[in-house]
């Protein structure tokens, strides 16, 4: 593939590539959470992997390793507030800049790859991967950081208001979230602009809560 080759060119070029992904673009609560990361050539690759793929414990380990050996990693959280006010597709490229320029001034950046086929407006090049975050070792890096922070801010709110079981869906709109909302209202962390189609049966039936 095109982006493939690309990606393999850089890097017999001494190109350096820094990868970004999100997590959280789907759930009705909480943030969106995205990281960036440079590795190093001698990175142990066969620890990544699309951070969906991965157990929990398989996450922990590799963000362990990751944190320990890549050149420079960064996340960036934008809360749900944000969200309602830009929607949820500009905020994760929100989140995607943030992260980079929160590594930007530390290492040098030739061009970053991130997951999707929208790119964050930075100042170097940017390629977008669709699927590449179980295709390009710096986007799966990113989307195991973004992943584990993301889950541990949802652990956190579940400890403040555990009757809405933030600890076992993260927010997404599971069957025990949307009861828990129909039961309780919406959490102190809703997305409020999701909640109209997720809970009204007719207005969310042309679109799954989980895609916005």
């Amino acid at each position: 593939m095109e982006e493939l080759d690309l990606f393999i060119d850089n890097q017999k070029n001494d190109v350096v590539i820094a990868g970004s992904d999100e997590a959280g673009r789907g759930p009705l609560a909480g943030p969106v959470v995205a990281a960036c990361v440079v590795l190093p050539d001698d990175f142990p690759i066969h620890v990544l992997n699309d951070s969906k793929k991965l157990s929990s414990d398989e996450r922990s380990e590799a963000e362990k390793i990751i944190k320990e050996k890549a050149v420079a990693w960064a996340v960036a959280v934008v809360d749900e507030r944000k969200i309602d006010e830009i929607n949820i597709l500009n905020a994760s490229l929100l989140a995607m800049k943030e992260s980079y320029l929160k590594i930007r001034d530390r290492v040098r950046i030739d061009i970053l790859m991130v997951d999707g086929n929208r790119k964050p407006d930075v100042d170097i090049n940017v390629m977008a991967v669709v699927k590449g975050d179980s295709k390009i070792p710096q986007i799966m890096a990113a989307s195991i950081l973004a992943k584990t922070e993301r889950d541990r801010i949802m652990d956190d709110y579940d400890k403040i208001w555990p009757w809405y079981g933030f600890r076992h869906h993260k927010g997404y709109p599971t069957k025990e979230h949307l009861e828990m909302i129909k039961k309780y209202g919406p959490s102190p962390i809703a997305r409020k602009t999701f909640h109209a189609k997720a809970l009204d049966p007719i207005a969310g039936q042309s679109r799954d809560p989980g895609l916005f």
